[in-house]
């Protein structure tokens, strides 16, 4: 009774014990070595575990803008999270950007319990996160020439991709034929819905946000674009230039980005990419362009301002650029790596699979 021996001295008295009492001994000695084994812990060892250090920024949001290059940026994504180890968070709703209170509060939730450091994507308009206690992220977004985009959107939903017309028409069973072959011109001279606003007020509201009046074409949406790009944006890119995008993501988000642009150049990637470039495009008539212009000059607005800044980046990096004037009427069908469809409404089936299908080969 009254024993002050260590822990340590116990356990030598019972190693002494296996030759002296034989398998007795033994028995002792393991059994007192497994209760200080269980009344001992990790801490009492060694301190506190180190903790995990976290890159910064350690949440990025990617709220891609459809027909914009995402597909290009995701399939690299997925590549660059299994290199780099970060958690890749991409959505099951593909096709809801306008949010009600409630679901931009569970979608703003769901985000920042996600495992750091992470990088979510979804086709979605901006969301303020500090609007609902919660950590703003750093946005990320590419953007491209408007007329472009809606053009090369406007033959993708009748025509698909180089994945095959068939296929794309099978997914689109409920286009009507007239609709499917309807002139682009008829369609922007006659003032179709699809060819006229709100529908070409697109590219806005990604950056806008959620408000009702982020989504009516006026100066109020076009200046808290601006202003949201100025203070919750790293970097808007420009779809024109994607590798100085590509190399600009590298130098500020190394640990998502790093060897981005040697992946991208890889041949196998390209080749893969090409199976994604709309099919029979055509131009539409100097009138109907002009028109497409007048009924789009926020969304030029918005786009100029976006590489103004831009180039500004690329200069303060020694990136340099040729830079010119806006010309009265944009350039069109300027070559861009890969095509991405955009979601044309909240009730569209999701169109992503094939992604995933090429990610697995």
């Amino acid at each position: 009774t009254g024993c002050c021996c260590t822990p340590l001295q116990l356990h030598l008295w019972s190693y002494c014990s296996v030759f002296c009492l034989g398998s007795i001994g033994w028995l002792l000695f393991i059994s007192n070595l497994l209760i200080f084994v269980g009344n001992s812990t990790y801490l009492d060892d060694h301190g506190p575990p180190p903790q995990k250090v976290l890159p910064f920024p350690s949440q990025v949001v990617y709220n891609r803008v459809g027909k914009c290059g995402s597909r290009t940026v995701v399939l690299l994504l997925r590549i660059l999270s299994e290199k780099h180890g970060f958690n890749l968070v991409t959505s099951d709703i593909h096709n809801k950007t306008r949010l009600t209170k409630n679901e931009q509060m569970e979608l703003i939730k769901n985000i920042s319990t996600a495992e750091q450091p992470y990088l979510f994507t979804r086709h979605v308009h901006f969301l303020n996160f500090s609007r609902f206690g919660g950590d703003q992220p750093v946005y990320i977004n590419i953007i491209r020439d408007p007329v472009n985009r809606f053009l090369s959107n406007y033959f993708f939903r009748r025509f698909g991709d180089w994945r095959g017309e068939q296929n794309h028409m099978i997914r689109t069973p409920n286009m009507r034929q007239e609709e499917r072959y309807l002139d682009i011109n008829v369609c922007i001279l006659e003032n179709y819905p699809e060819c006229s606003n709100p529908r070409l007020f697109y590219i806005i509201p990604y950056f806008c946000g959620q408000h009702p009046r982020c989504r009516e074409p006026g100066e109020w949406a076009l200046e808290r674009a601006k202003l949201n790009v100025n203070e919750n944006f790293l970097l808007v890119g420009i779809l024109e230039e994607l590798e100085d995008v590509l190399l600009l993501l590298e130098r500020f988000l190394p640990h998502y980005f790093k060897d981005v642009l040697s992946i991208y150049k890889n041949p196998e990637h390209r080749k893969l990419g090409n199976l994604t470039v709309t099919v029979k495009k055509t131009v539409p008539s100097p009138e109907a362009i002009q028109i497409l212009y007048q009924r789009m000059r926020y969304e030029y607005e918005f786009y100029y301002y976006v590489k103004e800044q831009f180039h500004l980046l690329k200069r303060k990096f020694g990136l340099k650029s040729h830079i010119r004037k806006p010309s009265p009427r944009p350039e069109f069908f300027i070559p861009s790596p890969l095509e991405t469809e955009e979601p044309i409404n909240d009730e569209e089936e999701d169109d992503e699979k094939w992604l995933e299908d090429i990610y697995k080969r």
